[in-house]
């Protein structure tokens, strides 16, 4: 069994773990290379639930109900339901990294 204090440290060192590879993302500027990165780090199965937890965003953002993005992708609903409340929280980095997107596509648009 696991004690606090033993929580604790796993959660701190996955915390830095995320800081560590966040920053390190924050820095590449070359696509295949984060690209070949996720594709060492994760399994086909985790890249895909990557993939569509992006595509749910996407979708939420769009309109597209809860239902429709359920049978499109075969998310659950709570799944769904979880986005939707990170994407409704104030200052959602769900939000920011949309606006981002949004703004680098209107940028190649003009």
């Amino acid at each position: 069994m696991r004690t606090k204090n033993t929580e604790s440290l796993e959660n701190e060192q996955n915390n830095d773990a995320i800081e560590e590879i966040c920053g390190l993302l924050a820095d590449i500027q070359d696509k295949q290379l984060i690209h070949g990165f996720f594709e060492c780090l994760f399994t086909k199965a985790e890249l895909k639930d990557f993939s569509n937890r992006w595509h749910l965003v996407k979708e939420l953002d769009a309109g597209t109900t809860q239902r429709e993005i359920a049978r499109k992708y075969g998310m659950s609903l709570c799944n769904i339901t979880r986005g939707s409340r990170e994407m409704k929280k104030e200052n959602s980095a769900f939000r920011h990294v949309l606006d981002i997107l949004k703004q680098k596509k209107a940028t190649r648009e003009e």
